[in-house]
């Protein structure tokens, strides 16, 4: 390991022990690491042209427009609709709200593309619900945090439009979007087999039921949220629209549901969302510029191919090799955010992976999967304070209910990494990738 290296890993370790932004510490890290490369002569300037065309990218502005229509999905009544649609469909059984609750995070997932809007969402409303029909407060908490992530494997996800700008466009955003259906829908069965064993054993919940009329009633309410999944999806497929323009589309769409249509978000409202849309944009963007600059740093000083040949001289094994790559990423997932752990990861193991002939379609929804643990799991998961302080405990209490979540998500994490068809079918099946 080179001194440059060597500094860039402890500076950026040191600075996210000292609670400086992790953007901020990529970006120091990345730095340093170029003061101290004898054939980089213009450091300061190098690293600013790494952090401005890192962010260039036409694909990257479907995150903001994301993160937009997800605000006024969240404020425009649709998680309700979406709850009562649910609600329909799994109300019924043993632990019906704690099924509700999963499906609808995975619907609702499915419309933003958030975790934590997830968790606000869905959790402020279903979270009091279920305290107040004998569920453990504890255990609804665990329930929220854990689905919430579901919407980062089912499409339109971020995180995947990040995923893809690490990989250079390797992989297509619409290839990444299918690719993800099939893994998001197994995380959620998952913990619903697991939310209902619990609830079986602890007498949550009797069930309810609906009246045909009212069942009606509570599905065509859910329609034109559910239009919008259709919507986005089919354009990209259909060639009609890119990833980018979807989004542009699910802003107008949600807006006219939010705004003139159920008329829960308010024109004075507006201003407000924009601003915090900017705000977390923002926060995106320059973790993605400071991390690219630190990945270019890495890949430099052939980062990538030294991790590479150690693993391929410790072990011929591919199975042996993902288990190591999936052990060392749900162990950043616990300390990192998953925007950069994508941005610094991906071109790291990427070689790694083509060794050993792994699709990096695959390898993508593996990585997330992964991440989505990290963001359910102390000491900075962020999906994990936010539902324990939308539920009012702490994480100490939660962590006793939600080790049996962490062990089915870990179950569809080794199905995943050891099945490919599961992430490769459907992108096969609709002609997005070559078999």
């Amino acid at each position: 390991m080179s001194l440059a290296i060597l500094v860039l890993v402890l500076a950026f370790t040191i600075l996210v022990v000292l609670n400086v932004p992790v953007a901020f510490s990529m970006g120091i890290a990345a730095l340093l690491g170029l003061l101290l490369m004898p054939d980089i002569f213009f450091p300061l300037q190098t690293i600013a042209l790494q952090m401005a065309t890192s962010i260039d990218s036409f694909a990257l502005l479907a995150i903001p427009f994301f993160i937009l229509s997800g605000l006024l999905m969240g404020q425009g009544g649709i998680a309700r609709r979406l709850i009562d649609f649910a609600n329909v469909i799994m109300g019924r059984m043993r632990g019906g709200l704690a099924l509700v609750n999963i499906m609808t995070c995975m619907l609702f997932g499915s419309i933003s593309g958030s975790a934590a809007a997830a968790v606000s969402s869905i959790g402020g409303f279903m979270i009091p619900i279920m305290n107040k029909m004998g569920y453990h407060r504890d255990f609804n908490a665990a329930v929220t945090i854990t689905a919430a992530t579901t919407g980062l494997l089912i499409p339109p996800s971020n995180v995947m439009i990040v995923y893809s700008l690490a990989t250079g466009g390797a992989c297509s955003i619409a290839a990444l979007f299918m690719a993800g259906v099939v893994p998001g829908v197994l995380v959620g069965f998952g913990l619903m087999a697991v939310a209902f064993v619990l609830s079986c054993k602890n007498n949550y919940g009797k069930g309810e039921t609906f009246t045909l009329k009212e069942s009606v009633l509570r599905f065509f309410r859910a329609v034109p949220p559910l239009l919008l999944i259709v919507i986005v999806l089919g354009g990209i497929l259909g060639g009609i629209f890119t990833a980018t323009e979807a989004s542009a589309i699910a802003v107008v769409y949600s807006f006219i549901l939010s705004v003139f249509v159920y008329r829960e978000v308010k024109w004075k409202d507006l201003p407000k969302l924009i601003l915090q849309s900017a705000v977390t944009t923002a926060v995106v963007m320059m973790l993605v510029a400071t991390s690219m600059a630190l990945s270019w740093v890495l890949t430099y000083e052939n980062v990538p191919q030294n991790i590479s040949a150690f693993l391929m001289s410790f072990t011929n094994t591919g199975w042996v090799v993902l288990l190591l790559i999936n052990i060392l990423l749900l162990i950043v997932g616990c300390f990192m955010d998953m925007t950069p752990a994508v941005l610094i990861f991906t071109p790291i193991f990427l070689p790694v992976m083509k060794k050993f002939n792994v699709d990096i379609l695959q390898f993508g929804i593996v990585m997330i999967a992964n991440l989505c643990i990290g963001l359910c799991t102390p000491p900075v998961g962020t999906c994990l304070f936010l539902g324990c302080g939308i539920a009012q405990t702490t994480v100490t209490k939660v962590l006793k209910y939600i080790l049996p979540f962490y062990v089915a998500m870990v179950i569809v994490l080794l199905l995943l990494t050891y099945i490919p068809e599961l992430s490769l079918w459907l992108p096969q099946a609709l002609g997005l990738v070559r078999r």
